[in-house]
């Protein structure tokens, strides 16, 4: 063997061994209270990285992993609310919840981080994802829901099917501040969301 050609063949199987020791790296998933949470994700063709994950507990009782993706990573809440890029937040469920428990906590976080008159003007789509989250019934364990955030507005899938759409960007930046407003659902949580 040449001694050029043996050096470079060793040069290229370290680089080539450097690459592939990397690329797990790249696409391992994170584990969140014993759920599997990828580290990035695809939307509408964009490729979307984990922000941040975390654990929803209510009375010492976990009841979701939620997950943030956008499409660069972010600690600042307002820039992810008021983004016009795509952004997604996942809930994973970790026990059965009824579609009312999970309306009333949506209701409360958007009556708790929206101004009373910005309130008053979102009233009909806030109505329509109450229907919504009736439709869907009890979420069960290991569920999981999709809320698709874009410049236009929010989609919303259970399961891999869509089930609903909400054509207003005041609306999708009000339910984002349902985990990422000044009073979310719950402060340690909007920490881990953020990758804090």
């Amino acid at each position: 063997m040449h001694p050029i050609s043996g050096g470079r063949s060793a040069a290229l199987s370290v680089m080539l061994a450097a690459s592939l020791a990397g690329a797990p790296a790249l696409a391992a998933d994170r584990d969140v209270a014993g759920v599997r949470v990828p580290e990035q994700l695809s939307q509408g063709g964009q490729a979307l990285v984990l922000n941040g994950a975390g654990v929803r507990t209510k009375f010492v009782v976990k009841v979701y992993v939620a997950a943030l993706y956008t499409t660069a990573k972010s600690s600042d809440a307002q820039a992810v609310i008021n983004s016009a890029t795509p952004r997604r937040i996942r809930l994973q469920l970790l026990r059965d919840v009824d579609s009312k428990s999970l309306d009333d906590a949506l209701q409360e976080g958007l009556r708790d981080n929206t101004p009373k008159q910005e309130l008053a003007a979102l009233q009909a789509p806030a109505n329509r994802l109450s229907r919504l989250m009736a439709d869907l019934g009890t979420a069960k364990a290991g569920d999981e829901v999709d809320l698709d955030f874009d410049a236009r507005g929010v989609t919303i899938t259970a399961n891999g099917t869509q089930r609903g759409r909400f054509d207003s960007p005041d609306f999708a930046r009000a339910l984002l501040r349902v985990w990422l407003g000044d009073n979310p659902a719950q402060a340690s949580l909007k920490k881990a969301l953020l990758g804090n």
